[in-house]
């Protein structure tokens, strides 16, 4: 898989319930702004948060949206073996295209350990498998020595990487070499052009699910080499992360940034899986103030 896969945020009415109709609209959204896939239920769509009904409810309503149009990808990640296999089930069943895993938090794995655990996995999932390094939240970083072995199991086919070392990067490229069976693709976006025009795939990228035109036109300035857009482009999603994801100083402010400027769009509800809380009037007013500075500089940039 190549280009942008915007990593969906949920959207709910409540603690345990989906806001259908925004989902719907958000959907349409990113889909229209020239995606090349849609990841559910990682981080940005808040996945461990979240119960399992939920999950399998969104896995239904957004495979049934989107209706083929563009792959779909669900994160599977949990503390238990069991209900990884469980939610892979259900996403094939669904008719996704890929699963994606993280490594089990809580109780941490070795190398070793890691990967059997990985191997174990993949004989039963019933899904192509992308691994998904996440060292900030899950405290597993995948190693070369892990991604080796992984990378000679059947059913893996890539790696997420949210790492955000252009090291890790470097390495991984380097253990992939001309390999065309096995994809990498990055989260953090301010490493989106830089990694493309590296060997990278593209990005999975939160800001997609507000402006996806803008890092859609990015990964491709980048697959050009087009130097003079891809910093046209940069400058505005760095401007993104820099205001945006910095709205009050939560660690969960990407989360809550995003979902209040989508509500604030008209997309979807702005509310947030506990222990979250949704952003309150004066942080909402902020928002609303750089969402209007920014949308003027995007459309500028992109035309």
């Amino acid at each position: 898989m190549k280009g942008i896969v915007p990593p969906m945020v949920t959207p709910l009415k409540s603690q345990d319930e989906l806001d259908v109709e925004g989902l719907e609209r958000l959907v349409e959204h990113i889909i229209k702004g020239g995606v090349s896939g849609l990841f559910l239920l990682g981080t940005t769509g808040e996945g461990p948060g979240l119960s399992y009904a939920l999950r399998r409810e969104l896995l239904e309503r957004t495979c049934k949206l989107v209706n083929g149009r563009v792959p779909v990808l669900a994160c599977v990640t949990d503390t238990s073996f069991t209900e990884s296999v469980h939610l892979a089930q259900v996403a094939a069943d669904c008719g996704c295209h890929a699963a994606v895993l993280s490594a089990p938090y809580y109780f941490v794995p070795d190398s070793p350990e890691l990967i059997e655990y990985v191997a174990h996995i993949t004989s039963q999932i019933p899904l192509p498998l992308y691994l998904y390094n996440m060292p900030g939240l899950t405290k597993v970083n995948f190693s070369m020595d892990v991604l080796k072995a992984a990378m000679d199991m059947p059913g893996i086919v890539g790696l997420k990487d949210s790492s955000c070392s252009m090291l890790y990067f470097h390495q991984v490229r380097a253990l992939i070499g001309e390999r065309d069976d096995f994809g990498l693709l990055v989260g953090p976006e301010e490493m989106l052009a830089e990694t493309v025009l590296l060997g990278g795939d593209g990005g999975v990228n939160g800001g997609a699910n507000l402006f996806p035109r803008l890092y859609v036109e990015l990964y491709k300035a980048a697959e050009n080499k087009d130097m003079e857009r891809i910093s046209r482009l940069q400058k505005e999603v760095l401007a993104v992360a820099h205001s945006l994801y910095t709205v009050g100083s939560h660690p969960s402010s990407l989360i809550k940034g995003l979902k209040c400027a989508l509500s604030l769009e008209g997309i979807c509800s702005d509310v947030v899986a506990e222990p979250f809380q949704s952003f309150r009037s004066k942080e909402r007013e902020q928002v609303a103030s750089l969402l209007g500075d920014l949308k003027g500089k995007i459309d500028t940039a992109l035309n």
